[in-house]
């Protein structure tokens, strides 16, 4: 008997603060190890900077496999390319003049192929078309289960957050109501 894929999709901000990386890399492993029990682990990523690809990497480092849904042509980074080499498939979107619609398509496609979104997110519901949050709406409005982490020591460059979440992992109470059962 084969088990279950859990197919498991990311959002998140960019432009984390260097000693971001360890305590949100070591939330991402936490969820996605809870989600192994209850199958063969896959991702969904954007690839972009920051979260994405520290996401990439946990999947990877839990020997599960990935995704990438390209929303632009990925830049010449040696880890770039790395991670693109390890992703089972590569989609890239079609082009369009403005970043945040390229981003906002390709979050999309990235909510269709995925039963849970995990958001490395401060909570801060403002933003913009494609990012963090608009993503975790989009994800709400169609049933998507979100599972908030956003450890104490996480900080974005030159951001001031206001009402973002302190707790280390929830699942969004919204939809945690909706998925029970």
């Amino acid at each position: 008997m084969s088990k279950r894929v859990v197919r498991v999709g990311v959002t998140g901000h960019v432009r984390l603060t260097r000693g971001s990386a360890r305590p949100i890399y070591r939330a991402l492993v936490d969820v996605l190890r809870a989600q192994q029990q209850h199958g063969v682990l896959h991702g969904v990523t954007c690839l972009a900077d920051g979260a994405d690809k520290l996401f990439a990497r946990a999947v990877r480092d839990l020997a599960g496999t990935f995704d990438v849904v390209l929303p632009e042509p990925p830049g010449g980074a040696r880890d770039i390319r790395r991670l693109l080499r390890r992703a089972r498939w590569v989609l890239r979107m079609p082009a369009h003049p403005r970043p945040e619609a390229r981003y906002a398509a390709a979050s999309a496609e990235m909510l269709r192929q995925c039963d849970l979104l995990i958001a490395v997110w401060d909570g801060n519901p403002d933003g913009i078309h494609g990012g963090t949050a608009h993503t975790v709406a989009r994800a709400r409005e169609m049933g998507v289960p979100v599972r908030v982490i956003w450890p104490p020591k996480a900080k974005r460059r030159g951001h001031q957050v206001g009402g973002g979440s302190a707790s280390h992992s929830i699942l969004v109470p919204a939809v945690a109501a909706s998925t029970s059962g």
